[in-house]
């Protein structure tokens, strides 16, 4: 797709998220993706992704049921094709009003210009607790 570094290929993701651009977002993605998302059940945001497609589906979902109040990407590693950033992010879940406030670590990978690996750990209790309450 493009002779851009994989951590390139990967930082250019957010601003296309942060803009709701989907569909450009998920055509940073390879036909057949590696997807990890641990969540409580019940999260409405979370489905079955295998493929860009599915990202974009993951995305659209993320931004109809969250809104991104803040975005820090604080570190990013590379080894080779794989990219494993660390920061912090604040949203807030639309049906709730609720916030979750959780530092992360995503796992990807990228080859021949292309993520094929979306690994996103987080605060799972902080999710479930905004979406569910106490």
């Amino acid at each position: 797709m493009t002779d851009a570094s994989p951590a390139t290929t990967v930082t250019r993701l957010f601003p296309l998220l942060a803009e709701g651009r989907t569909a450009e977002a998920a055509a940073l993605f390879a036909d057949s993706v590696s997807f990890s998302v641990p969540h409580p059940p019940g999260v409405p945001w979370v489905p079955e992704v295998d493929s860009a497609d599915g990202m974009r589906t993951f995305f659209d979902l993320l931004r109809t049921h969250v809104r991104a109040e803040r975005f820090d990407l604080r570190q990013v590693l590379v080894d080779g094709d794989d990219v494993v950033l660390f920061g912090h992010m604040v949203s807030e879940v639309r049906t709730t009003g609720r916030t979750i406030d959780t530092a992360f670590a995503l796992h990807t990978t990228v080859r021949d210009g292309r993520i094929t690996r979306y690994h996103l750990y987080e605060d799972t209790y902080a999710v479930a607790k905004a979406y569910f309450g106490d």
